[in-house]
């Protein structure tokens, strides 16, 4: 259990972006949007469903769709929002060292690996939420939080000058459009990003729990994949 030095910092970490309270009937239909399009985006793929698809197979109206989601990438956001949730709840309370408990060092390579399988497995959909628009990435409270939680971390950890920058520079090789890159154009295996990753946490971190390891007999990298 880590027991260093807690902080004082004024900042506090909370899940973000929570929808609004909503009526039952406008409760049940945002569910039946979304279950329609989570099952047709796994079956064809995001780029490969139009909103008039996800219409008829939720049997609201198109209207209704568009006025909920505004267009496609925000239908792809909101269809994510529960499996972000899900991450953000792990980090708030669940078991270490994702959640409270470890040394920073520990904590956030956790974070950083749990992140990369996230995005590996909803790729398409990332790239749609993530470039709606120009930094749309960037804007959104689930970016928010997951920087928040770096910048924590990296200041608890200590000998940083400017965590905040470092948190977004930490967080910048996990975005979907650089994921898909480094995957497609550069021919890069998911167990060689998440070996990147964690030197990246090891070069950083004032007071790695393990040292430096190989790629080969780091811990998140032995149950990464490929």
């Amino acid at each position: 259990m880590w027991t260093g030095v807690r902080l004082s910092s004024h900042k506090e970490l909370r899940i973000l972006d929570a929808p609004p309270l909503e009526r039952a009937d406008a409760a049940r239909n945002r569910a039946k949007i979304l279950a329609a399009a989570a099952t047709l985006f796994d079956e064809r793929g995001a780029a490969n469903v139009s909103m008039d698809d996800v219409s008829a197979a939720a049997g609201v109206g198109k209207g209704t769709l568009y006025r909920r989601f505004g267009d496609q990438a925000g239908l792809a956001f909101a269809v994510l929002e529960t499996q972000e949730k899900a991450l953000q709840e792990r980090i708030l309370s669940g078991p270490p060292p994702l959640g409270p408990g470890a040394p920073p060092p520990e904590r956030l390579s956790a974070f950083l690996k749990a992140l990369l399988d996230l995005v590996y497995r909803t790729e398409e959909l990332h790239l749609l939420s993530e470039t709606a628009t120009p930094g749309a990435r960037y804007r959104t409270g689930v970016y928010s939080f997951y920087r928040l939680h770096v910048e924590l971390q990296l200041r608890e950890a200590g000998g940083h000058e400017d965590p905040e920058l470092v948190a977004d520079m930490l967080l910048a090789p996990l975005s979907a459009d650089f994921l898909r890159y480094v995957r497609v154009d550069r021919k890069v295996a998911k167990r060689r990003v998440l070996a990147g990753l964690m030197r990246l946490i090891e070069s950083v971190c004032s007071e790695p729990s393990t040292g430096t390891k190989s790629e080969s007999t780091h811990p998140a990298v032995m149950t990464a994949g490929t």
